[in-house]
């Protein structure tokens, strides 16, 4: 078929921005969701050029799935979606396998047709039981209506902005041939800030950042990271269920992006032995009625009393918590005091082996940062955590000042990351019974198809088993 028997939607990207930031500004200013979705079905049946819909959710690791519907198909039935949830880690069981997907309609992005395809929009899902009810391994549900309770309850309004680092090596699907071929590849070997105009690296960040640019992302900044071949593109604070939409989409584009290069962009915590990992350094600050609570040009480092018993609750839940901010056997290679390791269950302005960073701010821009998040988090399930930890977690029955001056560390392996997280009531409390065991169960799953003692070299098992990687051929393989 040529192509001049196609008439597909195709939309320049300052105009794709214009687009995603003005349905971006109407979640932030709480559109009702009926009324939104109106629009949206109405804009769907009217725009001819649209063949399908991309429907995409999380699982209870973070990893996204997409299911395409078929653009009439889903003007008819969007109320009455279903899939096989036992096809997806941590959903339901072979012999309740049936779940519903809803649709979040605010939720909704106009993609580059050059990099998805033309025709093409994006919404993201709700998944939820037979009855209708928010499925309980939805992380994504569990965090907006956490974020309504407080929005409804106090006013409260929660950012997050999240600076997720990643390496960009030779070849597709490099991580899927890693247990061929034990190694990646560069791409580039310059380091922190360098890359020439048109080299590999500085290509696919340009190309990635002008993606996220159109898709609404509000960009900042985006350069080379410390370690060769390693990536960071960085956009603005956002209310925190946007944020963690943000991430998923985030790895999606660079991925997306780097396989039309004929390379791979991966969020392995340490794919390399001997250099630095990469993190996603998760900034989060709370408002009411535009006012920055966290700030206070009187506090300590500037950071209000609110602010400071945040990172109270969320330092004495560290260990507790340590799986969830740090899911994988390869994270714990990351928690690595030689490579400016986030492993210190303390808080600091200057410290960035700290877990948590007071970065320099002013009304505006007062937040703290939790530093030992790895970029295979799920993004729902650690803001979630992050969050209800710091306005309702147990702290620690001692003076806060000299709680903070003493230096506990993280768990330096997933095994006891496991343990501590098995044997916690607040995280089973936290995530509900069924969730916490279901979490834990598949952490296991995958750390016993690894080495317990890892040494100093990266493993095979540990790459082609981790959770972002890992699909039926490899784990059914081992």
């Amino acid at each position: 078929m040529t192509a001049g028997l196609r008439d597909f939607l195709e939309i320049p990207y300052d105009e794709l921005e214009a687009m995603n930031l003005d349905a971006k500004n109407e979640r932030l200013a709480r559109v009702s969701a009926d009324k939104i979705r109106d629009k949206r079905l109405k804009y769907l049946a009217e725009e001819k050029r649209i063949k399908a819909v991309t429907v995409c959710f999380a699982d209870l690791e973070g990893r996204l799935h997409m299911l395409d519907y078929d653009k009439k198909f889903l003007l008819k039935s969007a109320d009455n979606l279903t899939f096989d949830g036992s096809s997806i880690r941590g959903f339901s069981a072979q012999q309740e396998s049936d779940l519903r997907l809803g649709i979040d309609w605010p939720a909704f992005y106009w993609l580059p047709s050059d990099v998805f395809g033309p025709g093409k929009v994006l919404v993201f899902g709700e998944v939820l039981e037979k009855d209708g009810s928010p499925y309980l391994a939805d992380m994504r549900a569990k965090l907006k209506a956490y974020l309504d309770r407080l929005y409804q309850k106090d006013g409260f309004v929660c950012n997050a902005a999240n600076e997720i680092e990643g390496f960009l090596f030779k070849g597709r699907d490099a991580e899927r041939h890693y247990h061929e071929i034990g190694k990646f590849e560069y791409v580039s070997t310059g380091g922190y800030y360098h890359s020439l105009p048109g080299d590999s690296l500085r290509s696919f960040i340009d190309s990635a950042a002008e993606v996220q640019r159109a898709m609404g992302f509000a960009n900042e900044k985006d350069h080379p990271e410390v370690a060769p071949s390693q990536f960071e593109m960085n956009y603005s604070y956002t209310e925190a269920s946007i944020a963690a939409d943000q991430v998923l989409l985030y790895k999606l584009i660079c991925r997306q992006v780097a396989a039309k290069l004929d390379m791979t962009a991966s969020f392995l915590p340490k794919p390399v032995t001997g250099i630095n990992g990469s993190g996603m350094h998760t900034n989060i600050s709370v408002s009411q009625k535009g006012k920055n609570l966290f700030f206070d040009p009187k506090g300590q480092d500037k950071l209000s009393k609110l602010g400071w018993k945040f990172i109270d609750r969320i330092l004495s839940s560290g260990q507790d918590l340590c799986l969830v901010l740090n899911p994988s056997v390869n994270a714990y290679r990351r928690l690595d005091p030689h490579f400016e390791a986030p492993n210190q269950i303390k808080a600091s302005p200057v410290d960035r082996g700290s877990m948590v960073r007071i970065p320099l701010g002013n009304e505006k821009s007062a937040r703290i940062e939790v530093r030992s998040i790895a970029p295979d988090a799920n993004p729902y399930m650690a803001l979630y955590t992050l969050l209800k930890t710091g306005f309702q977690g147990p702290i620690e029955p001692e003076n806060g000042d000299k709680k903070r001056d003493r230096t506990k560390f993280l768990p330096d392996n997933i095994y006891d990351a496991i343990r501590l997280f098995k044997g916690s009531k607040y995280a089973a409390d936290l995530l509900g019974e069924a969730v916490h065991k279901k979490y834990a169960d598949l952490k296991l799953a995958s750390a016993e198809r690894c080495p317990k003692a890892l040494g100093s070299k990266i493993k095979i098992p540990e790459i082609q088993f981790h959770h972002e990687v890992t699909n039926q051929y490899l784990w059914s393989d081992f």
